[in-house]
């Protein structure tokens, strides 16, 4: 074991929070409070009040789940049974609390006070573990980024007919090791779209002189969520830095945009009431790539993938704007673009007009027109009861447009296991079907 392996193995930042002994610390801790505030010997304790615990709990319950899937939709497809089972254990122990407090003493207060902190952080500790969102305390940090690399590079390498870029390619001594990632605002040019920043990962190759001109992937998280996501939960730059590692400094430039604008607004990536995501996606997003960074050009050398929303938006683009993009990695996307239900999303986004909801999305333009000259994968979570449906739906009709497709499961459910893994296993087949490597 290296000494940087060492330090990672005894910082706390670094342990695992999704297997291992302190998920399960925490979650037995959260039940043993949820015992200490519901078992007492006081009489005054034993009449209604553990009765009184559980009705408010419900209620509360209840109200959490009707205000965010029935008004709020933040999740197009709903909070899980998982998560909402989770979200009543720790309303429940808060509850619980809330009604020995006028029992206890002041200090005895404060450790009913504690408890009830604890159910709540096992319950968030099991949710984390059902999506896998944080492994680790440091995927909750900032992500570490430097300044993006600027300027034209005089002497390129580009990939000749017939050929991947890889054939010709030689690394020059003194290459990097690792690629760089930089955070960077891409305008909303001719969309006005407002956004947070993307973040671009530029692979060691791109430091060389001559500077091979690299194929190009836009990246797009989900939502709720951020494009940071993919940078810290994700952890694409451990996976690209390993490809460019077994290929002499290649890898895809990777650009991670934000197709929403905030963690809680859903603009279904289409020009819409709502915005014009697709015109920023479409055209701002790739004028910005090939005006400030020195790439490859042309639809075979640019792909779009993203998982859960960012997935459906990768379908999206690539029927909506196949100029542009022509291959795409659909990862536990929907199988039409929604705010909840079709008919919400046609009145919300379009104002009611079922052609003009039609004219973009996926499943009417593939079962009207062919598209052979792209190809995609579809990826999702075996154990996914929601997504899997859908992606089986627009696989089928991806393959009846004529589309090279390929459909894959992962062990998992709708979780960063899954986006992960799918990340990992699909780079190659990215690299070879934009032209880097054969």
């Amino acid at each position: 074991m290296t000494t940087t392996e060492l330090a990672l193995h005894w910082n706390p930042i670094d342990w695992p929070l999704t297997h291992g002994p302190i998920p399960y610390a925490v979650l037995a801790a959260g039940w043993i409070s949820v015992a200490a505030l519901a078992l007492s010997r006081d009489r005054r304790w034993l009449s209604l009040r553990p009765v009184g615990a559980v009705l408010l709990g419900g209620a509360l319950t209840g109200l959490v789940e009707a205000v965010v899937d029935g008004w709020w939709h933040p999740f197009p497809e709903g909070l899980p049974d998982y998560v909402i089972g989770w979200i009543a254990l720790a309303l429940f122990g808060i509850s619980l609390a809330l009604f020995r407090a006028p029992l206890l003493s002041r200090r005895h207060r404060l450790y009913a006070a504690g408890g009830a902190a604890l159910v709540v952080l096992a319950a968030a500790s099991q949710v984390n573990r059902g999506f896998d969102q944080y492994p680790t305390a440091r995927t909750m940090l900032a992500p570490k980024t430097q300044a993006l690399t600027s300027g034209h590079a005089s002497d390129t390498v580009t990939t000749p007919p017939d050929r991947a870029l890889a054939d010709v390619w030689q690394a020059p001594p003194g290459l990097p090791a690792k690629g760089t990632v930089s955070s960077t605002r891409i305008p909303g040019t001719k969309s006005g779209f407002q956004t947070r920043d993307a973040y671009v990962y530029l692979p060691p190759a791109y430091q060389a002189s001559p500077r091979p001109l690299l194929p190009v992937l836009v990246l797009l998280p989900g939502q709720p969520g951020a494009p940071s996501d993919w940078i810290t939960s994700g952890a694409i730059q451990d996976t690209l830095d390993a490809f460019a590692a077994e290929h002499h400094g290649l890898a895809p430039i990777v650009v991670v945009a934000d197709p929403t604008g905030d963690s809680w607004t859903n603009t279904l990536c289409l020009d819409s009431r709502i915005a014009k995501a697709h015109t920023y996606l479409a055209e701002d997003v790739p004028d910005w790539i090939h005006s400030r960074l020195q790439t490859a050009t042309g639809r075979t050398s640019t792909a779009v993938g993203g998982l859960s929303l960012g997935g459906t938006c990768s379908l999206q683009l690539a029927v909506n704007a196949p100029q542009v993009y022509g291959t795409f990695l659909d990862i536990s996307g929907q199988s039409e673009p929604t705010l909840g239900s079709h008919s919400e999303t046609v009145a919300k986004a379009f104002g009611g007009d079922e052609a003009a909801f039609a004219a973009v999305d996926p499943l009417h333009l593939m079962a009207a027109r062919s598209f052979p000259d792209t190809a995609g994968v579809f990826v999702v979570g075996a154990n996914d009861p929601d997504f899997r449906p859908q992606q089986e739906k627009a696989f089928d009709a991806a393959k009846q447009a004529g589309m090279a497709v390929d459909y894959q499961t992962l062990p998992g459910g709708h979780s960063w296991s899954v986006f992960r893994g799918a990340f990992e296993q699909n780079l190659p087949w990215l690299a070879k079907r934009m032209g880097l490597v054969r």
